[in-house]
């Protein structure tokens, strides 16, 4: 494939788009494109002041808000590593990973920065406000003024107001490091991703060409996921800046409510989501109504006539112009995914991780298998380790230009990443079918061994549990010998439909034989737990498994 730089296709890209909406806080201010060109010409002059060298770090770590996408774009096309720090992370975390990536700059809103220590992080020259750029740290009298005198420097450079053809940004090439991104999965260790501009580049290419050729500039998305995660950095923030979309950040917590309002309000041309949302729509929402209508369902020709609306309903629900809903980042209830498959719901499952930027597998809505994560994407190999790849589950290997460099600073983690024959593994497990359709099976670090042999993948027991009424979700463990069922209830659904906490709770762990009756014998689960509230989860809403793990 022919490789371009990405801080050109930016630099067109604010040419082309200068006076279009770039970057808005949703419900708050909008920047235009020429907007976000200016404050990034003004970071870069404070970047050359305060001694900020080419691959230089520049750590960010703050809510998703305009200023975010600014400090990103500011520290790639000036030549610097961007260091996207998860804002969930506890300060020891974040004292942790700016000294581990060496970063010389940090971005940082006030409620994080109110836990943090400069004196922990003796490599920073500066810490940026992020909402104001204004300087809350500086390692020298000298760096406080460069910020004082920024506005003056500015005029002093562009004394005829700053125009596109003002704009030269960093040309930059395929192997050069551009991002070091931080894991924070269910295993419970951050290794930083060091992610080439090739990737960057293959990922942009794929949604450009391949996934969603129909956007255009001017177009919408909602940016709801983490922007400091490649899933939501590349797909509602990077790809969209090159081809000039309006990206619209939910700067406030994402709950299912705010986001389906966003939704509704935007009305955006693409959505990228977790499983979460559409799995929390599907239950409070729609199966009420299918349990209602259930015996309606099953005549022909009504039958159709209602799946139509549900569809009609559903669709409007999440702004009602979007092409497809596209769903990753973790396994997805397949009870919900069979319905919106009958119903003929643009979605689709995607399959990645941020070792590749973060694309593997994909397939559009009307190319679905359901139950498959999609096929090989544009530039991207996979095969299946297994003497049987269609039907014998092995560790799912991928090869192309996404695959990331290595581990900063962990020789060993990135040796052992790779086969002796290149290939990158994933700790996936999974088949492929005769069409290319990937049909994952879970984390090879999660299968447990059943009493005769048998691999024994705890998502898939999982999602039958989930199908339950009143489970919000659940966690299946090896306990002595055996499977314990973690679950979480709904307990204030519960009480409003009249139970004590003690018979709400014996209703709960009565559910053990009707799950045992959908499970084969040598998944069955012995007991079952209660969780008082909620698992701890990655910002992907994934549960962090290595929590609840036991000898």
């Amino acid at each position: 494939m022919e490789f371009k730089s990405v801080n050109k296709s930016l630099q067109e890209s604010f040419i082309r788009n200068w006076d279009r909406p770039a970057l808005t806080n949703y419900q708050g201010m909008t920047l235009a494109y020429r907007d976000v060109a200016r404050r990034i010409a003004k970071l870069h002059i404070a970047f050359e002041q305060c001694g900020l060298q080419k691959g230089d770090k520049v750590a960010i770590c703050s809510r998703n808000q305009a200023n975010w996408g600014v400090s990103f774009l500011a520290a790639i096309t000036y030549g610097a590593v961007a260091v996207p720090i998860l804002h969930e992370f506890k300060p020891g975390n974040i004292h942790y990973l700016v000294n581990h990536s060496e970063a010389r700059v940090l971005f940082v809103d006030d409620v994080i920065w109110e836990g943090l220590s400069a004196e922990e992080m003796p490599d920073l020259s500066v810490v940026v406000q992020i909402n104001t750029f204004k300087f809350l740290y500086a390692g020298s009298v000298d760096l406080l003024d460069v910020r004082e005198h920024l506005n003056e420097e500015f005029g002093r450079r562009y004394p005829n107001n700053f125009e596109p053809e003002d704009l030269d940004y960093y040309e930059d090439k395929p192997e050069e490091l551009a991002i070091i991104n931080y894991t924070s999965g269910t295993s419970g260790f951050s290794k930083g991703v060091m992610l080439p501009y090739r990737a960057l580049w293959s990922n942009i290419q794929f949604a450009m060409v391949d996934a969603e050729p129909q956007l255009k500039a001017g177009m919408n998305v909602v940016a709801m996921l983490p922007s400091a995660h490649m899933y939501g950095m590349m797909f509602e923030f990077l790809f969209e800046i090159t081809i000039g979309m309006h990206v619209h950040f939910l700067s406030r917590v994402p709950s299912p409510k705010i986001i389906m309002q966003a939704l509704g309000d935007v009305q955006p041309d693409i959505i990228i989501a977790v499983p979460l949302v559409m799995e929390k729509v599907y239950k409070t929402k729609l199966k009420p109504i299918i349990d209602r209508n259930r015996h309606y369902m099953r005549i022909p020709i009504v039958d159709k006539v209602i799946e139509k609306r549900f569809c009609t309903e559903l669709t409007n629900a999440f702004g009602g112009k979007f092409e497809e809903v596209i769903l990753g980042g973790a396994a997805f209830n397949p009870e919900v995914e069979k319905f919106l498959n009958k119903i003929g719901f643009h979605y689709t499952v995607g399959y990645g991780m941020t070792e590749c930027g973060p694309i593997i597998g994909y397939a559009h809505w009307n190319k679905v298998k359901v139950g498959s994560a999609g096929r090989a994407a544009l530039n991207m190999e996979i095969r299946i380790d297994s003497p049987d790849p269609r039907n014998v589950p092995g560790e799912v290997q991928v090869k192309g230009p996404n695959v990331c460099l290595g581990y900063y600073k962990n020789p060993q983690a990135t040796k052992d990443s790779f086969t002796k024959d290149g290939w990158f593994r994933t700790g996936d497990m999974g088949v492929l079918d005769e069409d290319g359709y990937l049909f994952l099976r879970g984390r090879s670090k999660c299968m447990v061994l059943g009493p005769s042999g048998q691999n024994i993948y705890p998502e898939e027991v999982e999602a039958t549990i989930n199908n339950f009424i009143y489970v919000v979700d659940s966690l299946v463990v090896e306990d002595d010998g055996g499977l314990t069922a973690l679950i979480y209830p709904d307990w204030h659904q519960g009480e409003l439909d009249g139970f004590s906490r003690d018979e709400f709770k014996k209703r709960i762990e009565g559910l053990l034989p009707a799950i045992n009756d959908e499970l084969p014998k040598y998944a069955q689960i012995k007991k079952i737990e209660l969780m008082p509230e909620d698992f701890e989860r990655t910002p992907k809403k994934s549960i962090k498994r290595y929590l609840y793990q036991r000898t």
